[in-house]
């Protein structure tokens, strides 16, 4: 079995009936998200590497189609002629670490059209969950203010692979370190971490505790003060380092209670017994809210650890994001249906200053001072540029942040700012929304004339 399995059902009857029919032209597929979620000013785009990935990888194997002939409960003879197929098409794509608003293609798929079908539930899973994720990282970074945040969240996101993409997208994002070992290690992060309450418990005493890790790791060390009496335990955690002669680098964490309060006395009983160079590092269900009102308060909170409510992005958990089909065939195509429509052709957003974004036809001219924002990345189904670094995310994050309007950045109540539609892109919508139109009503008059010219349908005269 491949990830080529790892897709809705209704993509691989598609795809066979496709076949079946000959319906197998150039087909364009736009991903992007419809509306901003609540209390977001603005989106990161993530999950590129991770689709290519998957679609220079992708082959359906003979094993895939006997994993497909069973879902079907059909003889995989009947699936065979999905057997060996290949991405061969390309992709153009916002690079990660964009700043991108609602409505805004975050990646074009032109392939064709079983190709694009099939490859659509992947690719939208890992472009759809990574960007929200990133998003979230990302507005705790403005909320610390300059704080260095590190990530704890692998034990409470949902899986291993979900946790290792949040230590990655929240690195992207400028977030200075993540408990995740194996992220750590593959993206080149600081892996951090201090100990847990049980450790604290195994011992006697608390202080015997904080004197058997420091003795089991030389150098500066994270005690954590809240498994008792929190201010007591930093008052041992002082007396230890002290006398260790342990304080520059080292740490106290305040895993819960009331945080500004905890902090503000801690640092009062570091500074009694002359430990200035000991950080206080809270942890504890922090998000971005918690954050910034523990800045805004002032209180002497130098690290910040964020987990679960970041790795799960808790408070907008999901994107309205879609992968619809813009173009088959070189015709333009569009959906009409009701709070869904979309727009048809191949598309360009261009960057304007302010982000005065445009979504435009693809090849139109871009306005004055606008960038493209989709860049060409895959061709015939292989990569055309290398592989994103994170220092190269991290870099275009950092830039397009620092233009972002003030409005767009606030934790509380922000405005995102919102792309406007290209005058091209505006005609050709309204033309392909009367092309479609006019063939309902002439197909409608059609079965219309069917139905009355039908023997038996003619009503008796009375």
């Amino acid at each position: 079995m491949s990830d080529a399995t790892t897709t809705d059902l209704y993509e691989v009857t598609m795809a066979m009936s496709y076949l079946t029919e000959g319906v197998t032209g150039p087909a364009t597929f736009s991903l992007f998200v419809r509306d901003m979620p609540p209390g977001r000013g603005f989106l990161v785009a993530a999950g590129l590497e991770s689709a290519l990935d998957f679609l220079s990888g992708y082959r359906i194997t003979r094993e895939d189609v006997e994993d497909f002939s069973s879902a079907l409960r059909r003889p995989p003879r009947d699936l065979e002629p999905l057997l060996g197929t290949e991405f061969t098409g390309k992709v153009r794509a916002v690079p990660e670490g964009r700043i991108v608003l609602a409505g805004e293609p975050l990646l074009e798929v032109t392939a064709p059209l079983p190709q694009a079908q099939l490859v659509e539930t992947y690719v939208l899973n890992q472009v759809n969950h990574q960007t929200t994720i990133a998003s979230k990282a990302a507005r705790c970074v403005l909320a610390a203010a300059g704080h260095p945040v590190v990530d704890f969240s692998l034990r409470r996101t949902h899986g291993p692979q979900a946790g290792f993409q949040a230590a990655r997208l929240s690195g992207m994002v400028g977030f200075t370190g993540t408990s995740n070992v194996a992220a750590a290690a593959a993206e080149g992060l600081p892996a951090v971490g201090t100990m847990a309450h049980s450790y604290v418990e195994a011992f006697a005493a608390e202080e015997d505790a904080f004197r058997a890790f420091a003795r089991s790791h030389p150098g500066p060390v994270t005690l954590l003060v809240d498994t008792y009496d929190t201010e007591e335990g930093v008052r041992v955690a002082a007396r230890v380092l002290r006398d260790l002669d342990r304080g520059p680098g080292s740490a106290v964490r305040l895993d819960s209670g009331d945080l500004g309060a905890l902090a503000l006395r801690a640092r009062a009983v570091l500074d009694a017994a002359g430990l200035p160079d000991v950080r206080i590092i809270a942890s504890g269900g922090l998000d971005e809210y918690s954050v910034d009102d523990l800045v805004r308060s002032g209180v002497p909170i130098d690290v910040y650890a964020v987990g679960t409510r970041v790795g799960v992005s808790a408070d907008a958990p999901f994107l309205d994001s879609a992968y619809k089909l813009v173009e088959y065939d070189g015709r333009p195509v569009m959906k009409l249906s009701s709070a869904k429509v979309t727009a048809p052709g191949q598309k360009q957003v261009f960057r304007c200053p302010g982000y005065g974004d445009v979504i435009g036809v693809r090849d139109e001219q871009p306005p004055r001072q606008g960038v493209p924002l989709l860049v060409p990345v895959m061709e015939r189904g292989r990569r055309t540029v290398a592989r994103s670094t994170l220092e190269e995310s991290r870099k275009r994050f950092a830039a397009d942040l620092a233009e972002l309007p003030p409005a767009a950045r606030r934790i509380r109540a922000p405005v995102a700012p919102r792309a406007v539609t290209s005058g091209h892109l505006t005609l050709l919508t309204e033309q392909v929304r009367r092309r479609i139109e006019d063939e309902v009503q002439a197909s409608a008059a059609v079965l219309r004339h069917r139905e009355r010219s039908a023997p038996g349908t003619q009503r008796s005269v009375p």
